[in-house]
Order: C-alpha cells, then structure tokens, then sequence
C-alpha cells in the first residue's frame, strides 16, 4: 500500500493506473475508521479494481473551531487498517497542499443545500462539495462511495457530479449500525456513557416515525412520534427533524400526497448530545423493515 501526501502525488499514481487499463475507486473519510467505513472499502472493492482512501479533516466544512481541533486524528491506526483491508492506496493530504496561499475557489450547493444542514450548518455543505471536488481532481476515480448517513451530502454530491460532467460513479452504501441501532460515526467516541445510552433514541425515533406513517394519515402524527422519543431524553436537544422527496429534498407538507413505496421519501433528524452532534435518517417507507 502506498501512501500520498500531496495532490500531485495522487495524481500521478492514478495517472499510471488508468493507463495500465485499472479502475479507481475513491472512499472519501476524515479518518478515524471504522466498521461503516470498513464496509465502504469492501463496497469499492467489489466495484474497482485499486481502491483509495482518502484521510483529510477538512477545514472549510467545520462550523466551530472547537469541533475541528477536537476531531479524532488516529492516522497511524487508521493506515493500518486501510493496509488490512486491502486499500492500494491513501491519500493524506495536508491543509496547506490543498488549500495553498491564494486558494479562492468554493463550489455552492444550490436548492439542495437550503434545508436541513443548510441553515443549521451554514457554510458546511460548500465546504464539504469544494474538498469533495479536490478529491476527484486529486484521486480521478471512476467510482466514488459515500455513505448514506449523510443522505443530504450524499445527494448533493450525485447531482454535482452529474451537472459539473465529472464521469465519476457516485454510489451510496447503506448505514452501517451498532446493534442497537445508532448509526456508526467517528463522533461516537466523544459521548460519554451516559450520552451514549441515551443516544439510541436518535434511531429509535426514526422507527417509531416509520411505524406511525404506516398506520397513520397525517404527517404532524409522523414527526410527533419521532420527536416525541427524542424528547423524552434529557440528554437529548433535537434540532430537527424533516420527512422530504429523496430526489428534491423538498419537504413533504402531507402524508397523503407520498407514494407509500420504498424510494420516494425519508425522514431525517439531528439531535446534540452535549457537544456531540448525531444525525440520522430512514427510507419512510423502507420494505426490508416492518
């Protein structure tokens, strides 16, 4: 496995691969892996022939100082691992090499970007499309896996590399979870025990909105059931929860105007525990659940 530190360096090395006749398959982190990253890997795997991936905490799509310094940065843990999962390669840039004196240029959302993390993040979905667009320059694979925890940054990033022409496969995988059902994340590891037990509601209030959307007509009964589990946490402050089109992002205003099928429609919620932010999102009305 080899190890890149610069754009240039990247960039040469895919270069080489694409001559030779191999496919690149990109999986873009901020390190500290695990499992659900694990499984993005293995995703690659299947649909590439040399996987990268990519270990960068990215300045711009922070919106507090406090939260950038405090990200966990195990990268020696994380090399290995990639090593152990069979990555070909890792880039590890550093800020400066990808964003040098003068660096002006941001890439803006759109529509997609006005809701949900939009305003409760201002700036961070412009940060995350400009560091994703240095990747692909970086890296040029022909697949890009993502994972659908971040269903919003996921869909963003598909219908960016669809208008900009990149020629780039953006696929997602689904949510890797704990077995009690919190969705796998590097912030994880910040929760202290008792957070982390409460935290668990975060999942469950998607359940207990699916079940009600099942049996229910009205959508204000739907996101009562969700938020309804998140408030019966203490240490839980929600700061929204949204049932929208998976290909708008357009809030639903009804429940009867959603086609009851898998595909069409999810709900989304971001819930703080202490200084740890969680999100977390479901397909409404997902087949393989009851």
């Amino acid at each position: 496995m080899q190890i890149f530190s610069t754009p240039a360096e990247m960039q040469a090395w895919s270069d080489n691969c694409r001559t030779a006749g191999r496919r690149i398959g990109l999986v873009p982190t901020m390190g500290a892996l695990h499992t659900g990253h694990l499984a993005l890997i293995a995703d690659a795997a299947e649909r590439s022939d040399d996987v990268v991936v990519s270990i960068f905490v990215n300045p711009l799509q922070f919106n507090e100082v406090s939260d950038f310094d405090g990200y966990p940065r195990p990268i020696d843990d994380d090399v290995a691992a990639c090593e152990q999962a069979g990555v070909a390669a890792v880039f590890a840039p550093t800020a400066a090499s990808m964003y040098p004196m003068g660096f002006q240029t941001r890439v803006v959302p759109g529509p997609l970007g006005a809701v949900m993390e939009g305003p409760t993040r201002p700036g961070h979905l412009e940060g995350v499309l400009t560091v994703v667009v240095k990747l692909f320059g970086a890296v040029r694979p022909h697949v890009a896996i993502f994972g659908e925890k971040d269903y919003q940054q996921l869909r963003i990033i598909t219908q960016m590399a669809a208008d900009l022409e990149f020629g780039i496969d953006v696929v997602g995988h689904p949510i890797v979870r704990d077995l009690d059902g919190l969705a796998l994340s590097s912030r994880n590891v910040h929760l202290t025990n008792t957070e982390r037990a409460a935290a668990v509601a975060v999942p469950r209030s998607l359940d207990a909105a699916v079940v009600a959307a099942r049996v229910g007509e009205d959508l204000t009964d739907t996101i009562r059931a969700a938020t309804s589990v998140i408030g019966a946490e203490d240490a839980a402050v929600l700061e929204y929860v949204s049932v929208f089109d998976s290909i708008t992002l357009i809030e639903f205003d009804d429940l009867a105007s959603i086609p009851r099928v898998p595909g069409v429609a999810r709900i989304a919620t971001a819930v703080r525990f202490g200084d740890v932010r969680l999100i977390d999102n479901r397909d409404l009305f997902e087949s393989s659940k009851t």
